[in-house]
C-alpha cells in the first residue's frame, strides 16, 4: 500500500529581510546591518535559554538565517530570569543594560509575531519570570495563597 509522504512544514512565510525590516522599525535602528547585529546577538542568547520542543518549534517558525542564530548556541545548564538574561547579554556584548534591553525588546517583538500566541505561551511557560515583558507581553503571575 502506498502512503504519500507528508510535506515538510514550510519555513516561515516571513523572509529574513522582512524580519530585519521589522526589527529595524521596532528598534528605530539607522541601518539593516544594525538590526541584523541585534537579531543575531539576541537570538543566540535566547538559544542558550530554550530547550526541547519549544526551541525546535521556534526555529521552524523563524526565517532560516534567524533559526541558525537561535540554534547556534548550546543551551545553558542554568536558566536566567528575564533581567538576568539582559544583564548577561550586556556583559557579553559590552553594551549597557539599557541598550541591551532595547535590542532585546525589538528582536523579541518580531519573534513573538512569527511564533504566534500558542508557541509564545509555551515558550514563556518554559522560561523563568521576566521574559514576557521582553517579548512585549504582560507578565501574568499565578495567584499566591494567602499568607504565602
Amino acid at each position: 500500500m502506498y502512503e504519500p509522504t507528508r510535506p515538510e512544514p514550510s519555513r516561515a512565510a516571513t523572509t529574513y529581510d522582512q524580519m530585519l525590516e521589522r526589527v529595524r522599525y521596532e528598534g528605530a535602528y539607522p541601518s539593516r546591518e544594525r538590526a541584523g547585529d541585534a537579531v543575531r546577538t539576541v537570538l543566540s542568547a535566547l538559544g542558550r535559554q530554550l530547550t526541547g520542543d519549544e526551541r525546535v518549534d521556534l526555529a521552524r517558525s523563524l526565517p532560516f538565517e534567524a533559526a541558525l542564530a537561535l540554534t547556534s548556541a548550546v543551551p545553558d545548564a542554568e536558566q536566567l530570569t528575564g533581567w538576568g538574561f539582559v544583564k548577561d547579554l550586556a556583559s557579553r556584548t559590552g553594551a549597557t543594560p539599557a541598550t541591551t534591553r532595547w535590542d532585546t525588546g525589538a528582536v523579541l517583538a518580531a519573534v513573538a509575531a512569527l511564533a504566534g500566541p500558542d508557541l509564545l505561551a509555551r515558550i514563556l511557560q518554559q522560561l523563568p519570570d521576566g521574559y514576557a515583558l521582553l517579548f512585549g507581553q504582560a507578565q501574568l503571575r499565578q495567584p499566591q495563597p494567602a499568607g504565602a
